[in-house]
């Protein structure tokens, strides 16, 4: 059967580039001529059985191209660019889960969970680290992993400007390795150390023939409390408030489903350096977790803050707009921060376009707090004279995020 139109359009576009291509007894062999095929789908071209050609006395070409038209029809139409979906990762049904619970437990859908305790709420988060994990058993690093699943939790809770209590741990494995035990549990106790709050207690599991040979899984639950009167809510906020970014750490602990994805695409390995810089790719990605807490309400504790989102899963696009009011929506500044060199390879490497980029990774903001204009220009005063915070967009009318 032929192909299509449209790759027979293709073909003809690169015999046309290729005057290195020759006839044989009027057929034309396509894989001599390869290397010459200017845009052509090499996908497509070792399908084709054999491309009859004849030519006039004029030297016009006329051809058609033998082929499968089930292997055709999706080798000649290849993938623009990946997604946070094609790695496995359905966000939108994640949001829908949320809107169900959220009809049987009224009340959810923050950052934390709020539950009132006399004069204050106590503020409660629980997270995991993901598929990030999966690079701690490739790399072999495991003592900062334990730092991204205490951040995880405590930065959704210091959104609520609650200073975490407590935290504690779940650890499961097939088989304890209590040397490779020893060192995750010492980034979780670094974790609460940076975050001025307790490690409680947790619970080690050992399931023998549920995870592979080496590997292990955590899940982290953070407790602290806020009085009534200070809690960060977002219900304040209004057009022409400021969105002020805190600077990220690099990845994080979101979007390492694509990242994998983007990582085995690209033929290189966490061992090679990250193209352009002095680290490898292994080292830019398994870099712990920012924790914000300290910093965060330091700055609460001055006035000004009308809400926090901790961009996670969903990025910009989804986490911001959860601090807004109905009618209000974010306009982001674009090129107003520093996006870290790891996140334009992976952007490169997996031609993702710039939609699926700002819906799946912090993109080098981890923390936006919405502030108050008379407060914009003192915070971001004082922050910058000890670390780095960015003017990174403001409340418009509307709803979601757009960009300028």
């Amino acid at each position: 059967m032929n192909t299509s139109t449209g790759a027979n359009l293709e073909l003809s576009r690169c015999i046309a580039a290729s005057p290195v291509c020759h006839l044989k007894s009027s057929i034309f062999e396509p894989r001599s001529c390869v290397p010459k095929f200017q845009g052509f789908s090499k996908k497509l071209l070792p399908l084709c059985k054999v491309i009859n050609v004849k030519s006039d006395r004029e030297k016009n070409i006329t051809f058609s191209v033998t082929c499968s038209a089930s292997q055709v029809g999706t080798a000649a139409d290849e993938p623009s660019s990946l997604t946070y979906k094609d790695a496995g990762v359905d966000i939108d049904a994640g949001s829908e889960l949320v809107r169900r619970i959220a009809k049987m437990a009224p009340g959810i859908g923050g950052f934390g969970g709020l539950f009132p305790l006399g004069d204050s709420y106590l503020v409660a988060g629980t997270d995991g680290v993901g598929t990030k994990l999966k690079l701690a058993f490739e790399t072999g690093i495991h003592d900062t992993i334990g730092i991204d699943l205490v951040a995880m939790s405590v930065n959704d809770i210091v959104t609520s400007g609650a200073k975490p209590l407590f935290f504690l741990d779940y650890f499961a494995t097939s088989r304890l390795d209590v040397d490779l035990a020893e060192k995750v549990i010492k980034g979780i106790v670094d974790g609460c150390q940076q975050s001025d709050c307790a490690l409680l207690g947790g619970e080690t599991a050992e399931m023998p023939d549920f995870y592979a040979v080496g590997e292990y899984d955590l899940s982290g639950f953070a407790v602290g409390i806020v009085k009534k009167d200070s809690v960060i809510d977002g219900k304040n906020i209004k057009v022409g408030d400021v969105l002020i970014g805190l600077p990220s750490s690099g990845v994080h602990s979101n979007g390492f489903s694509l990242v994998r994805r983007v990582l085995k695409q690209s033929g290189l390995s966490l061992k090679d350096q990250l193209p352009g810089e002095t680290i490898t790719l292994g080292e830019a990605l398994i870099a712990p977790t920012v924790i914000y807490v300290k910093q965060v309400l330091d700055i609460i504790s001055k006035g000004g803050v009308k809400g926090i989102a901790h961009i996670t899963g969903g990025g910009f696009t989804d986490n911001i707009p959860r601090v807004f009011p109905k009618g209000l929506g974010a306009m982001i500044y674009e090129g107003s921060w520093a996006i870290p060199p790891i996140f334009k390879w992976i952007q490169e490497a997996g031609r993702i376009e710039d939609a699926e980029m700002m819906r799946t990774f912090n993109m080098g903001i981890g923390m936006v707090l919405v502030v108050s204009p008379e407060a914009a220009d003192r915070i971001l005063g004082e922050v910058q004279q000890t670390s780095i915070a960015y003017r990174v967009g403001e409340v418009v009318k509307g709803d979601g995020v757009s960009y300028r």
